[in-house]
């Protein structure tokens, strides 16, 4: 029987330097899960990557050597010695496993509890996979309960109810250094769904301007009319930093967008003036020696875990009911499990209840001794005498559970009985 394993790091278990390291675009995303599930043991799998995890997660027979592939191929695939992130992973087996999941899509595992965006960012993960065609029937099953119970928790319990997310943790960081951001300049890189929930929070601020940059100048003119804020292309970066208070950078750049040498440069310019950083990106857009200039003072996103304690322990109060959801999510499931071992005994018993009836009647008859009509009456016949025959033995099955401690003797004997094939 096919188990749920999941390997992965997260704010948890790994900083991000390490959790960069292992971040998967979406591109890098198709290519694995392709590679994953050409592996004997694996029937299916998916990557889930944000800034604050990647897990891989995988429908397999042999956990031994599902386990050590994936590890094998995380560091083959990153460039990276597995000394380096070895330790930092963790391991979820069949019901944890589909726990741990659970609790990621309904956000009770994230660095903000509650946050919005974590389910839109697992469901993305599953079509990416699913649009390969790297899903199994387990799979499919699995994260479409963990879609329902993540909506389950947003509608049935209050873990949602205060503003907080990455984002909105930002910009409250920013208010904490400066007091008040009234007048501020803010500088946003990129122009993601991140940068969108960050000029929602700065439409509830005086801020005096705001300029955007993105790689797509069409983007930055999209997102900066939000807040009547300037767009400015990438190139025109360094320029703009020379005068303003505080930049905010969340892009899907595989290296830094700023670079120590750059800043030291802007910092003379200013005259020393001080200028925050905040880094909300995976990988990291700021390179972190840009906190060793006097002057520049740099926040990547482990820094933001403080700035929201008050809110996090409201939604933990929650937490109980959440739970609860999860639970019977994941008693659901197993129980669905359980139905799949009895699917193959169930076939073999009405294959072997039809050959019975048709050959006695392809004895007892001849062809040319039955009309179109009569054919069809007795096809009917057979399958009203095969449902009668097994009607009681599937729903002794059925009743037995997917706990039920004699569950695997009573299927032996079954097979046993009939003499069928397993």
């Amino acid at each position: 029987m096919e188990e749920i394993l999941i390997v992965g790091l997260n704010h948890k278990t790994a900083n991000v330097e390490i959790r960069e390291c292992i971040s998967f675009s979406e591109k890098e995303n198709r290519e694995s899960v392709k590679y994953l599930t050409s592996f004997p043991y694996i029937t299916g799998a998916v990557i889930f990557s944000t800034c604050n995890r990647t897990e891989v997660i995988v429908s397999t027979e042999n956990i031994e050597e599902a386990q050590n592939f994936i590890i094998n191929f995380l560091s083959d695939f990153k460039k990276i010695a597995k000394e380096r992130f070895k330790d930092f992973l963790y391991y979820y087996l069949g019901k944890e496993a589909v726990t741990h999941l659970l609790c990621v899509a309904g956000s009770l595992d994230s660095m903000i509890v509650g946050e919005p965006q974590i389910l839109g960012q697992v469901k993305s993960s599953y079509t990416t996979s699913s649009k390969e065609k790297c899903t199994n029937v387990i799979l499919n099953k699995l994260f479409h309960i963990a879609f329902n119970v993540a909506k389950k928790i947003r509608t049935q319990t209050k873990i949602g109810n205060s503003a907080v997310s990455i984002s909105y943790a930002a910009i409250e960081l920013a208010k904490k250094i400066f007091g008040s951001l009234n007048n501020k300049r803010i500088l946003l890189i990129g122009a993601g769904e991140m940068a969108e929930i960050v000029i929602k929070h700065l439409a509830r601020n005086d801020i005096k301007e705001l300029f955007v940059a993105n790689r797509t100048f069409e983007n930055a003119v999209k997102l900066s009319s939000q807040l009547t804020g300037t767009p400015i292309k990438f190139e025109e970066i360094l320029d703009t930093i020379e005068k303003v208070d505080i930049v905010i950078s969340s892009t899907a750049s595989s290296s830094f967008v700023l670079q120590s040498q750059d800043v030291v440069k802007i910092i003379k310019r200013r005259k020393n003036s001080p200028i925050f950083f905040i880094d909300i990106a995976v990988p990291r857009d700021i390179d972190p020696e840009i906190n060793k200039i006097d002057g520049a003072y740099v926040y990547d996103i482990d820094n933001l875990q403080d700035v929201i304690k008050g809110n996090i322990e409201d939604r933990k109060k929650e937490m109980n009911k959440a739970k609860r959801l999860v639970e019977e999510a994941v008693i659901s499931f197993f129980k669905w499990m359980g139905g799949l071992e009895l699917v193959p005994i169930i076939i073999s018993l009405q294959d072997k209840i039809d050959g019975i009836i048709k050959q006695e009647f392809q004895r007892s008859l001849s062809d040319d001794q039955l009309s179109l009509d009569g054919e069809e009456n007795i096809n009917l016949m057979i399958n009203s005498i095969r449902n009668k025959i097994l009607h009681d033995p599937i729903i002794f099955m059925k009743n037995l559970g997917s706990s039920h401690r004699n569950k695997k003797q009573y299927l032996n004997a079954i097979y046993d009985i009939f003499n069928l094939e397993h």
